[in-house]
């Protein structure tokens, strides 16, 4: 044959990374946890009790950046009054922030 066959040869050192490859895999898992997992958990949390505690009348922006004020309240959904006589349904997790008092001046 024109290609003679190429073989491996086993080196003289001992293969390593038993105890090394898990600590290493361990430790990236904790570095993920810390930086990205936990800090998404700890800001559904805070949403979470944000949309538990809202009320009649107060002003709100919605995820798609809705501006109103809450005219009613259910169980899973909100009405917003976003001009006078103007109402919409959103859900109430669609509910990004709760503004201060007196945000919206007058609804028009």
């Amino acid at each position: 044959m024109l290609i003679s066959q190429a073989w491996a040869q086993a080196s003289g050192q001992p293969q390593g990374g038993g105890i090394e490859s898990i600590l290493l895999i361990v430790v990236m898992f904790g570095v993920l946890y810390f930086l990205m997992i936990r800090p998404q958990m700890k800001r559904a949390k805070e949403h979470r009790a944000m949309v538990e505690a809202l009320q009649k009348g107060d002003e709100v922006v919605s995820a798609g950046g809705i501006l109103g004020r809450i005219s009613k309240l259910n169980e899973n959904y909100v009405s917003l009054e976003v001009a006078n006589g103007v109402e919409m349904q959103l859900q109430r997790s669609a509910i990004q922030v709760v503004l201060p008092k007196g945000t919206i001046k007058n609804i028009q």
